[in-house]
């Protein structure tokens, strides 16, 4: 039974707060605690419907806006943000709901201007460009960047204010419109976004907020990828979901924008500053339990600096167990347990578990180092999204190389070493967000934007706002989110009178 001081999130429609057509509802249960932190709206095919059709009857005038109107709303969003009350919204709300710490609360508050502002200075790209025909003499030609449509927004819950913006700001700036919908676990934090931006004077109908309960989402999620005013989707989420939509999308042959997780190694060579990286690595490893989809999963080291390294990073993490403001609960039990398990396997193909009980309370694991993992085991293959560290030891940069891109999918990499000159040759070989062709141009030393991060020095967890709302996909996912994967090129050809045809001559 719902608490009766526990906030209720609605849906919002068409510029309306609105509670869902049916009366369904779900609750919010805070994971430690395991009480009802808030209930939810939970949307009806017929509500999706409606968000949609809203969302393709403002397009009509919305996508006739200039990019600098667009741009006015988000730097206006940017304002609101960096305002006490704002301030004051955005770190509460998800401690109260996800059970997150202060300081990642922090971090995603820290990240949003920063985020509002660079999508907004992309505004410039959006302007046409003209240039005469190469056949026809006489002929002006113009080039256009054009808004899709309506675009379908799914942003996940370890982030949930910052991803949403992310899902949204982008496609809005490009002149689409937009149909969000939040995670189950998370609906409060993410309704946050939609109400920021509608303050900031977004249009009715523009910007629609939808919710649902866990065994709904399947089915209403494929019914509005089927929707035919749903020009694009994109996702921030797991790969297993993401091969869903992505299935999904393609019955009706609609694009998507994929970001599909990460297994982010850091690659440590027999020179690198060890204090300087044991710090880095357990930052990124441990930094919001390791629900962050650049967070430390691997470190591959050289043989002369394991020992040492691995008994600084042991000694950072011992001092970590027990304090829940730094290390606190994962996101379920059931996912707690899904990385108890991944160790255990990896313990029975011969890995030693060098730190940790294995075992769990709740949802809270204490930090775990796990020895000797190789490709082949699950904790190296698949995202455990806990305090896990996978420790390999290797004798050359060569194997290191190889080691760390020995997996599917990474958005970011760290490199630790005092050399520079070793640090370029070395990071370029590291596959870290990029696909193969974008590996293969780097390889060959052309120009190609790598969309996802070898830090060198630094820790897997960092990212440029210049460049991170851009998106980071590849091998992770598919597309990016940047103005030319919310935008159709389109071209005029104003084509000179008196114009002769010999054909019919």
């Amino acid at each position: 039974m719902l608490q009766s001081n526990a906030p209720f999130t609605p849906l919002f429609i068409d510029g309306k707060q609105v509670s869902a057509s049916d009366g369904g509802t779900f609750d919010v249960v805070h994971v430690t605690t395991r009480k009802v932190v808030g209930t939810s709206a939970s949307a009806s095919i017929a509500d999706c419907t409606t968000a949609v059709d809203a969302a393709a009857e403002a397009f009509k005038t919305w996508g006739q806006t200039t990019p600098y109107h667009r741009r006015d709303i988000l730097l206006k969003a940017a304002d609101l943000v960096s305002t006490d009350e704002w301030r004051k919204k955005i770190l509460e709300t998800p401690m109260q709901e996800t059970g997150c710490s202060l300081g990642w609360a922090m971090g995603g508050y820290v990240a949003a201007v920063p985020l509002l502002r660079t999508v907004a200075s992309y505004a410039n790209d959006l302007v046409g460009k003209s240039f005469m025909s190469h056949s026809v003499p006489g002929m002006q030609c113009v080039m256009e960047q054009r808004p899709m449509g309506v675009i379908f927004g799914i942003a996940p819950w370890n982030a949930p204010f910052t991803l949403t913006l992310r899902a949204i700001a982008i496609p809005l700036l490009c002149g689409n419109t937009v149909v969000l919908k939040s995670s189950e676990f998370s609906p409060r934090t993410q309704s946050l976004a939609i109400e920021l931006f509608h303050a900031a004077g977004i249009p009715a109908g523009v910007l629609n907020y939808i919710s649902m309960a866990r065994e709904k989402s399947p089915e209403l999620t494929a019914q509005i990828i089927a929707h035919p005013a749903v020009r694009k989707i994109n996702f921030t989420g797991s790969d297993r979901v993401g091969r869903i939509i992505a299935t999904e999308a393609a019955k009706h042959l609609k694009p998507t924008v994929l970001e599909l997780g990460g297994k982010a190694p850091a690659v440590v060579l027999d020179d690198a500053p060890l204090a300087d990286a044991a710090n880095a690595i357990v930052y990124g490893a441990m930094l919001h339990s390791g629900q962050i989809c650049m967070s430390t999963e691997r470190v591959i080291v050289q043989r002369a600096a394991a020992e040492p390294l691995l008994e600084q990073i042991r000694t950072l993490c011992d001092s970590l167990v027990g304090n829940e403001a730094k290390i606190g609960p994962l996101f379920t039990e059931a996912s707690a347990q899904n990385v108890l398990e991944m160790i255990s396997e990896a313990r029975e193909g011969g890995a030693e578990v060098y730190m940790g009980d294995v075992a769990r309370d709740g949802a809270i694991l204490r930090p775990h180092i796990i020895r000797g993992v190789k490709p082949g085991m699950r904790l190296w293959e698949r995202e455990s999204f806990g305090p896990v560290i996978a420790f390999a030891v290797v004798d050359t940069v060569e194997e290191a190389v190889e080691l760390a891109n020995a997996t599917t999918y990474s958005l970011s990499a760290s490199l630790w070493t005092k050399d520079m000159y070793t640090a370029r040759k070395v990071a370029l070989l590291i596959r870290a967000g990029s696909d193969l062709e974008t590996f293969s141009y780097i390889r060959l030393g052309l120009l190609k934007i790598c969309l996802g991060y070898t830090n060198v020095n630094g820790p897997t967890f960092h990212s440029e706002p210049l460049i991170s709302v851009a998106g980071l996909g590849g091998s992770s996912g598919y597309g990016h989110f940047g103005i030319d994967d919310f935008t159709d090129k389109g071209v005029i050809a104003v084509h000179p009178l008196g114009r002769e045809f010999p054909f019919l001559q």
